[in-house]
């Protein structure tokens, strides 16, 4: 009588690492692959092709579950690839080239990096917006939007235990994740997208300028209620929103479009705090729970 399959839990591992699935690609190749240093090989999406900046090509990360010590990919809603590289979201420039169809009818805009758009009494950059793609319009004027790419942080155990075991893993198949992480949109969003928008949208807003955000299906669908805007126009921030769909022939994955979303500021932060405040009396009982259990 065979055993009955034991699944025993689910974690977050290595999705892709330099661009291939690592539960497809063989073990041999994956053991290879999570040895590198970051810089020692070209980063498959960067047209300048320069170093990952990754240690072992970590460009994303997928939901497992374990079926006797082997990682098998979670379906459903659950199963997309959660990017954790934002040189991922470079992948045929399609992604630069969507923006700038629609916010400055232009395929081939140029990108421009660190302008400074705040500056001290002493004229010294006190602040930069990372990102600006433009185009040359009519009578030598200039059209622009900035850009944030955003991709998701983990929090929990650092890849490099899983890592370890896929180099001394020699059996079939990928192995279980041997750390528990978990993709971490409270310190993606809030955190780190929220204060970016925050600081450079009202001075875009005043100069009749867009924001466009690029982010994976995932990571929209972690950020709270929008009230979206129907019209480009009226808004103050395009989500770009991405997944990434599988060649099953190849194991690799290419970006596609999924959708385009448009939001003021003000309702991004919303979206983003992703949270309803309580009543000032349920605030005041958790002081006061609070300070009974210190007591």
């Amino acid at each position: 009588m065979t055993q009955a399959r034991r699944i025993s839990g689910r974690r977050f591992g290595i999705g892709e690492s330099y661009g291939r699935a690592a539960d497809v690609i063989p073990v041999g190749d994956l053991r290879q692959l999570v040895g590198l240093r970051r810089g020692t090989r070209p980063c498959p999406f960067r047209s300048d092709r320069r170093g990952c900046i990754k240690n072992g090509g970590v460009c994303s990360l997928r939901l497992y579950s374990d079926s006797d010590g082997t990682a098998r990919r979670v379906v459903g809603p659950e199963s997309h690839l959660r990017v954790t590289c934002p040189y991922r979201f470079h992948q045929g420039g399609d992604v630069f080239r969507w923006v700038g169809e629609t916010l400055l009818n232009s395929p081939n805009p140029s990108m421009v990096g660190e302008v400074g758009f705040l500056q001290s009494d002493a004229g010294s950059d006190v602040g930069r917006i990372d990102m600006v793609m433009a185009a040359e319009g009519p009578a030598q004027s200039l059209d622009w939007c900035a850009l944030e790419i955003q991709a998701v942080y983990f929090s929990g155990d650092e890849m490099g235990a899983d890592f370890r075991q896929i180099q001394g893993h020699n059996e079939l198949g990928l192995p279980f994740p041997a750390g528990r992480r978990r993709p971490d949109y409270r310190s993606s969003g809030p955190k780190r997208l929220m204060p970016q928008l925050q600081i450079k949208v009202p001075t875009l807003r005043r100069w009749g300028r867009k924001m466009a955000v690029v982010v994976d299906r995932p990571f929209y669908d972690a950020i709270g209620d929008m009230a979206e805007i129907p019209h480009v126009s009226n808004g103050d921030i395009v989500w770009f929103v991405v997944r990434l769909e599988e060649d099953a022939q190849t194991g690799t994955h290419r970006l596609a479009r999924d959708s385009i979303n448009v939001t003021t500021l003000e309702r991004a932060t919303e979206g983003l705090t992703g949270g309803n405040p309580v009543s000032k009396e349920e605030f005041e009982t958790r002081i006061r729970t609070k300070m009974l259990a210190g007591r």
